[in-house]
């Protein structure tokens, strides 16, 4: 059974933000991984058939398998042309990623398919450890087996593992939660050291890569990708322990992380070596302070952090959280089109009125003129392709400032 109760939050308003020091803008491109690959408007361009198991190369004992390039990936980026107007990229990312029987995952998924869109769903390890085996987990300065999310039933493996495997078939992004979930006393992961989070991503690697020798079961088809290569980038949990994180992100070659709190919407720099893609603050209808851009802390500060608050409040609520993610997308795509990050949770929290909130943030979002619902992979695709110069121009935009003159004339100085 998985425990929420201390999932913990951080940057609930402006106020609770914690500061950031980042490259500046100048140095954006200094630091380019030399990776090509997708990116673009979600799943369409050259998208190709979805390999067959007889094409797969398993690797290790099975659990993943090597079947070629990801299917439903967009064109091979470019650089953007004079006068060209930036696209609009929004990412939808899903800590944890785990299917508990409330068919969030499918029902995402699907989503996702009728609107074009590409999301990152950053998997706990963990879920796909059986319980009986949790003595396998063992978590840097907390006991063997610990974890403040639980472990899910084998069922719920089963399912997790079924929608993960359909999600990078339907091109969607799988990056990491790392593990146990710890945000609280002296054994959460603010309190890591670089040496810690790289046991707790070997672990996590682990669980994922070593799923069918940890439950036994022999029936169920492999994952069709190489997790450690497919693994680019994470969050941490509450976004908690950052900065001593990136080394050991630095060390195993991702490109990004999503953790830090309280981000403004403006376009993102490199922070040690990786693009730091932060939830950022957004407008929070009706109240006098900005909220962060994830639905737990939109729920802290409607429910004060219960997961069933009254139900009376539950159309209102939803409403609340429906209107910030679109003023959050407003103020962006008709400004300065900073990409905007949101982070969710396959939960029913407040009667499931934040899933609900997403559906429609979705719909409110797609198929308008140079949207583009992408993964942060894509879009580190598409933001290592350009021009320095073009780059730091786009950095120089603050948060709802529009380029003067308009796009036509704003990189000519660049």
């Amino acid at each position: 059974m998985r425990d929420i109760s201390r999932r913990g939050l951080l940057g609930a308003g402006l106020g609770a933000a914690a500061a950031m020091g980042t490259a500046g803008c100048g140095s954006l491109g200094s630091d380019n991984s030399g990776q090509t690959g997708s990116s673009g408007s979600g799943k369409g361009g050259t998208g190709k058939p979805t390999p067959s198991e007889s094409q797969a190369r398993l690797i290790g004992d099975g659990s993943t398998s090597d079947t070629g390039a990801q299917p439903h990936q967009p064109a091979k980026p470019v650089p953007l042309e004079p006068g060209q107007t930036p696209p609009q990229f929004v990412v939808f990312s899903w800590d944890g990623a785990g299917e508990v029987g409330n068919g969030l995952f499918p029902r995402f998924l699907e989503l996702a398919k009728n609107h074009d869109a590409a999301m990152t769903f950053f998997l706990s390890g963990v879920y796909l450890l059986p319980e009986t085996k949790k003595s396998l987990y063992r978590p840097p300065n907390n006991a063997t087996g610990a974890s403040d999310i639980g472990y899910l039933t084998d069922g719920h493996i089963k399912e997790t593992l079924k929608y993960v495997r359909q999600a990078w078939l339907e091109g969607h992004e799988i990056g990491t939660h790392f593990n146990g979930h710890f945000c609280a006393g002296s054994g959460s992961v603010g309190n890591w050291s670089p040496a810690d989070w790289e046991n707790e991503t070997e672990q996590a690697v682990s669980f994922v890569t070593q799923w069918r020798t940890n439950s036994g079961w022999k029936d169920l088809d492999p994952l069709p990708f190489d997790y450690r290569k497919e693994l680019v980038g994470a969050r941490t949990p509450c976004l908690l322990g950052q900065d001593r994180l990136l080394p050991t992100a630095k060390k195993l070659g991702w490109r990004y992380d999503a953790s830090s709190p309280g981000g403004r919407q403006k376009w993102p720099e490199k922070r040690k070596g990786l693009w730091d893609l932060p939830l950022q603050q957004i407008p929070f209808p009706g109240r006098s302070f900005e909220v962060l851009s994830m639905d737990y802390n939109i729920l802290a500060n409607q429910s004060q952090n219960s997961t069933k608050g009254m139900p009376e409040n539950y159309p209102r609520w939803k409403k609340q959280a429906t209107k910030a993610y679109l003023e959050g997308f407003k103020r962006a795509y008709e400004t300065n089109r900073a990409p905007f990050f949101i982070g969710n949770h396959f939960e029913q929290w407040n009667g499931g009125i934040y899933m609900d909130a997403v559906e429609e943030a979705i719909k409110g979002m797609a198929g308008k003129k140079d949207v583009r619902l992408v993964s942060f992979r894509q879009f580190c695709d598409w933001i290592d392709v350009q021009d320095p110069q073009v780059l730091a121009k786009l950095c120089s935009l603050e948060v709802g400032q529009a380029p003067a003159g308009g796009w036509n004339t704003f990189f000519k100085a660049a």
